[in-house]
């Protein structure tokens, strides 16, 4: 499946990465000299994504500034000034900014790395296996070990079939998700049009045994505190661009 649209949730106030985010929203905060929601924007490139919406609510002129200079997407913003409206919430909002057909959706602060070598891009995989037949949405997950910055807390368990579940203590293949989903806009439609969040929707669809997921390729990133970033750019540094000759 060809998937050239996404929103990407970039709202949030970033309270752990406090004091930095008291001057600037976190999407902007710099790992390795570049911007966290640019490495977002470039994976949705790589992926044939051209057209994207980014919800702002937290110092917004600032993301609105940063993103008109971002060039190789057409960019729509989903204005939250006034109100946050959460993941599901903001996401609902969001996607009555583009049109019926399938969609990614990332969070501004959740990215990989060495996926390059892989025959398919992560959002590539995941497009070719999200099936609408058999599928509410399907998720990129990544197995603890390969990531760097996260809490250690097991989000799901992945069944051989790919189906998800909640993970309880000693299951197996426990996986973390990765911040990255395909989705139909069309599983929103009875959603509410307040504040709320996407879990809701995981759980339903856990329930009807329609959450699915694929595991990702490379080491997954999350920058939550002020702390982890250097920890995140040694992370980058061991996994030069594959055009890089390692020098």
């Amino acid at each position: 499946m060809k998937i050239t649209h996404a929103m990407v949730l970039a709202a949030g106030l970033g309270t752990r990465m406090r004091p930095i985010t008291n001057t600037m929203p976190k999407p902007l905060v710099a790992i390795a000299g570049r911007p966290m929601i640019d490495y977002v924007l470039d994976i949705l490139v790589a992926a044939g994504v051209e057209q994207v919406v980014i919800n702002v609510h937290h110092f917004a002129e600032q993301m609105e500034a940063h993103l008109a200079g971002y060039h190789g997407l057409n960019i729509l913003i989903s204005d939250e000034r006034e109100a946050l409206m959460n993941s599901g919430g903001g996401l609902v909002k969001g996607l009555k900014l583009l049109d019926r057909s399938p969609a990614f959706v990332m969070n501004a602060d959740l990215f990989w790395i060495g996926d390059e070598s892989a025959d398919k891009s992560n959002l590539s995989l995941l497009a070719d296996f999200f099936d609408p037949a058999r599928m509410d949405m399907a998720l990129l997950c990544v197995p603890l070990e390969r990531t760097t910055g996260h809490n250690g807390k097991k989000d799901f368990s992945l069944g051989a079939d790919g189906r998800l579940k909640r993970y309880t203590e000693g299951d197996p293949a426990p996986v973390v998700y990765a911040g990255a989903i395909a989705l139909l806009p069309e599983l929103f439609d009875d959603a509410p049009q307040d504040a709320f969040n996407l879990n809701i929707y995981f759980d339903r669809a856990i329930a009807r045994s329609r959450l699915y997921s694929v595991e990702m390729a490379g080491q997954w990133l999350t920058v939550g505190t002020p702390e982890a970033i250097s920890e995140a750019e040694e992370t980058i540094r061991r996994f030069p661009p594959a055009d890089s000759d390692g020098a």
